[in-house]
């Protein structure tokens, strides 16, 4: 018998109305701060009932486009623009197809060096200011779990900074994106556990060597380090992830000495020794 042909699901009112409103805003060259029409107007504009505004307003927030707020002089107000939404709805996706930190690096190896030097002469005082407070941040993270996952944080915030930096946006958010989605491997899979002290100082040294680079506007210096650093972050990464999968195996045999030295109890097992305890 023929199958039947996947048919793409149907959109509902309120998502056809949230894309609509979207390109209203664009159209608009509405920004942070500015409010939608309120309730009784929209119905009105889209010809559709209460629920299905306030649906739509609420597609609108969980996407992070508008904050919701109540009582006099409330409504819906837009956002100030951020990646967060985006990056953290592909990352939930990307959590589920078992990605690697190699498979990171395919990508990071390219864009990270594309990026470090589209922000050459892009840099102000500000941004060196930034880039050189987060170094001394990391320079005086000492022993202990805590400490080394602030370490690793900061030194993807390095990154971060430079992408902020970055004057096209769509590779600035791609960087942001990767780095991202190292900061949750970080935190979910406690990659900062096995301390890696030459993992710290190779950071810190390219860091300062970026700095200076930037300092002076060296093109070709700031690719030559990305790149190193890249692939010397690879190799770290690659290392750690071999050191904790070692670790998940030394455990795993350890829980099943462990429950074969002493299994659980089966149900009749339990339920005997109840029945033979005085009352």
């Amino acid at each position: 018998m023929m199958a039947a042909p996947n048919r793409p699901k149907r959109q509902k009112l309120a998502e056809l109305i949230a894309e609509d409103v979207k390109r209203w805003i664009a159209s608009e060259r509405l920004g942070a701060g500015d409010r939608l029409p309120n309730e009784k107007t929209l119905m009105e504009l889209f010809g559709c009932a209460k629920g299905t505004i306030r649906e739509m307003l609420k597609i609108l927030e969980v996407e992070g486009l508008v904050s919701l707020r109540t009582g006099p002089g409330g409504g819906a107000v837009i956002n100030p623009p951020t990646t967060e939404p985006a990056s953290r709805t592909l990352r939930n996706f990307l959590h589920f197809q078992k990605l690697d930190g190699e498979q990171v690096y395919q990508l990071r190896k390219l864009l990270e060096v594309e990026l470090a030097m589209s922000v050459v002469g892009q840099l102000g005082e500000g941004d060196i200011a930034s880039l050189e407070a987060n170094l001394a941040a990391c320079r005086q993270c000492h022993e202990g779990e805590e400490e080394q996952r602030r370490q690793r944080i900061l030194e993807l915030e390095f990154h971060n900074i430079l992408a902020r930096a970055c004057p096209n946006p769509l590779l600035a958010f791609m960087c942001q994106f990767l780095n991202d989605m190292l900061r949750d491997l970080v935190v979910f899979k406690k990659a900062y556990k096995p301390e890696r002290k030459a993992f710290d100082q190779a950071n810190q040294d390219y860091h300062q060597q970026l700095i200076d680079a930037y300092r002076e506007a060296d093109r070709e210096k700031v690719r030559a380090l990305m790149s190193e650093h890249m692939c010397d972050a690879e190799h770290h990464m690659s290392a750690l992830e071999a050191q904790m999968a070692a670790q998940m195996l030394v455990s795993g045999e350890a829980s099943n000495a462990l429950a074969a030295d002493s299994p659980l109890p089966t149900y009749e097992q339990v339920l005997s020794r109840r029945l033979m305890e005085p009352t």
